[in-house]
């Protein structure tokens, strides 16, 4: 039983977290489908991975619907919770390679999951595992008591939506990390022109902080606007020697974790396209970094 289960949570869990974007919420939910699954009948569950993949996205229907009221009273813009992406063990299934791992970690990003959090949770639920996971009509239709026609043109409007609102990805990962470095290196020395070199003019900066701790509470635009703000962050960061900043990455590309006195302060995630950052996430809600605690170290 145990055995079956574990088999399949690396795609249970990343249902679950392209549907809800909280780690926590992600593991809850698995966390239930693993007691439904304990509590049922399983001499009567031909497929085991339809059946849980079906438990899983009904519970994060309903949890994704109860935290949707929720987001409304958000102090700020909300973002989604970062993680750390491995894909043999947490977001992907270690079989996936090449065209479609490349798939799972844009699915994975934080600009699409931004997009995402525009969707109802049914269409949510379908551009998940038919776009991300390459789940069948059929089965989907199935997952979500719907009618395969009706599952399509879910499908129709999610990937309309998405393809309408989703910025571009620079697909090189080396040219991602190496723009990611420049970027860090020029923001913790202070070099506003290196800073801004790596930067499109139109370059967004978008904070989450909740509430919970000092970031801008309104998206920041420009080059030069943003450069100014990062450096200056970056050099108070710099003059205090409980200060620290690890590279790594996170929602499936290159990004920074900045921590203070060990514990995790902020991290730093990227979009790039054309050879330019052309927008900057900046996580600071407490809440939604104490499951980092210990990366980098």
């Amino acid at each position: 039983m145990t055995e079956v289960f574990e088999e399949h949570r690396a795609v249970l869990l990343g249902v679950a977290y392209r549907m809800l974007g909280r780690v926590a919420d992600a593991e809850d939910v698995v966390q239930e489908a693993w007691l439904r699954w304990s509590a049922a009948d399983r001499a009567q569950v031909r497929e085991p991975r339809g059946y849980l993949v079906r438990v899983t996205t009904r519970l994060a229907i309903d949890r994704l619907r109860q935290a949707q009221s929720r987001r409304e009273a958000y102090v700020g813009t909300w973002l989604p919770e970062p993680l750390v992406t491995d894909f043999e063990a947490t977001v992907a299934p270690s079989q996936q390679e090449g065209a479609e791992r490349a798939v799972l970690a844009e699915s994975v990003s934080l600009a699409v999951l931004v997009v995402l959090e525009s969707l109802s949770p049914l269409e949510r639920a379908v551009f998940v595992l038919r776009e991300a996971f390459g789940f069948p009509y059929a089965e989907i239709a199935r997952t979500l008591e719907r009618s395969e026609s009706a599952v399509r043109q879910l499908a129709g409007r999610a990937r309309r939506h998405v393809a309408e609102r989703k910025p571009r990805f620079e697909v090189d990962p080396g040219l991602q990390r190496d723009l990611t470095e420049r970027f860090l290196k020029a923001a913790l020395e202070g070099d506003l022109q290196g800073l801004v070199s790596v930067l499109a003019p139109d370059v967004r900066l978008v904070s989450d902080s909740g509430g919970g701790a000092k970031a801008p509470r309104r998206v920041i635009l420009g080059a030069d606007k943003v450069g100014r703000f990062l450096a200056a962050v970056a050099q108070e960061g710099v003059r205090d020697p409980a200060f620290d900043v690890h590279l790594l990455e996170l929602n499936g590309g290159p990004g920074a974790l900045a921590t203070h006195g060990g514990r995790p302060d902020a991290v730093f995630s990227v979009d790039v396209a054309d050879g330019l950052i052309q927008a900057i996430y900046l996580i600071r809600n407490p809440g939604k970094l104490t499951h980092l605690q210990g990366v980098g170290e």
